[in-house]
């Protein structure tokens, strides 16, 4: 039986685009009394897209307040269904246009972010894409683009309980953010995004040592060997290559990169992208990795079931298979940072979060 054709997936909006159109029509029932339902705007790319309203109403007498669904398409994004709302009130002429943050968005408490401590978390360019729209309808309409901008999303501090934004010091909610308007699923850009960001926040705050853990377990041993505050963990996921490029660019003085003997072994066979799409442990190449080995033993890790039974029997023969690991993985990270910062450490973390291997912090250069 021919198997099925795959379906495409769905793109999706970003916060900042449902932000965008909630805020222009808004803007014109506030300046007609009648908000365009569907309303359109303008992306940077050039996509005109439309947004159908969710509601629309006049707030006592001198405000207008929208809301839209947002859908993030075939991605799974936590904001996906979440309600997008703007509120517009006018100001003074020559006030310009201000932003606020409603209940469900956060507030920005720290440094390293594109936006200082105390200000929304609108990030530049959905302001942007609010300025550009409600100065083109002002144009139209004639009249002035002085505006106070609210965006509020119902239910948004719970949603950013799933997200990294308490450990980037956006507290109170969630951020609006999209550069291009456009969700494309699984990119995992909203990912990256937080790394790079993470990284900045700490450091701004002038952390001498982060963490990258693929995930919590790792994360959590790495932080209590090192006795480090939650600014400095990074939790990467399968993006260490994201991380360490960034870094590149960005870098810090230390970096401890933490995760299980699975994910290590990607990274040493030269995978910087760590999901299991990307590439399997390849069981042959972790065999050869032990060349004074018995013949024997190599041969049952080559057809091991999975990369933890080839630990194991590597293990049972007093073989430290996760050291030998941890040593090419630093081998293979260290020159992507290509000598910026001091010094890199891998540790190796079992599912019970017992630290099975470590490099310690050897010199970059």
């Amino acid at each position: 039986m021919t198997a099925p054709p795959s379906i495409p997936l769905r793109t999706g909006w970003t916060t900042g685009a449902c932000a965008t159109a909630a805020t222009r029509a808004a803007f014109e029932g506030l300046i007609t009394g009648e908000a365009p339902d569907p309303v359109t705007i303008t992306l940077a790319g050039g996509q005109t897209p439309a947004f159908a309203l969710a509601f629309a109403e006049a707030v006592g007498g001198d405000a207008w307040r929208v809301g839209i669904v947002k859908d993030a398409g075939d991605d799974p994004d936590v904001t996906h269904g979440a309600l997008i709302v703007a509120t517009v009130r006018r100001l003074p002429l020559g006030a310009g246009i201000r932003f606020f943050a409603g209940p469900g968005v956060g507030t920005v408490t720290r440094a390293g972010l594109p936006l200082p401590p105390g200000e929304p978390a609108i990030n530049p360019v959905p302001r942007a894409m609010m300025v550009a729209a409600v100065e083109a309808c002002a144009a139209r309409l004639r009249v002035p683009a002085d505006l106070a901008i609210e965006i509020s999303i119902p239910n948004g501090e719970k949603l950013a309980l799933r997200t990294m934004n308490g450990r980037l010091g956006i507290l109170g909610g969630l951020s609006v953010l999209g550069t291009t308007g456009i969700v494309i699923p699984y990119s995992c850009s909203a990912w990256i995004h937080a790394i790079h960001r993470g990284v900045d926040v700490a450091r701004a705050a002038g952390l001498d040592h982060l963490i990258g853990a693929t995930g919590a377990t790792s994360e959590a041993a790495a932080q209590a060997y090192h006795g480090l505050p939650e600014i400095a963990l990074i939790d990467m996921g399968d993006f260490v290559g994201g991380l360490l490029k960034y870094l590149r660019q960005h870098p810090v003085p230390k970096l401890t990169l933490a995760g299980g003997f699975g994910k290590m072994t990607k990274l040493a066979q030269g995978l910087l992208d760590l999901h299991s799409k990307r590439g399997a442990v390849d069981l042959t190449w972790l065999a050869a990795q032990l060349p004074d080995a018995s013949s024997d033993l190599r041969r049952a890790i080559e057809t091991a079931n999975s990369a933890l039974e080839a630990y194991q029997l590597a293990l049972a023969e007093g073989i430290d298979l996760p050291l030998r690991v941890a040593q090419v993985a630093w081998a293979v990270a260290a020159p992507v940072l290509r000598g910026q910062g001091e010094a890199l450490e891998i540790l190796i973390v079992d599912r019970q979060g017992a630290i099975v291997a470590g490099t310690g912090l050897r010199p970059l250069h």
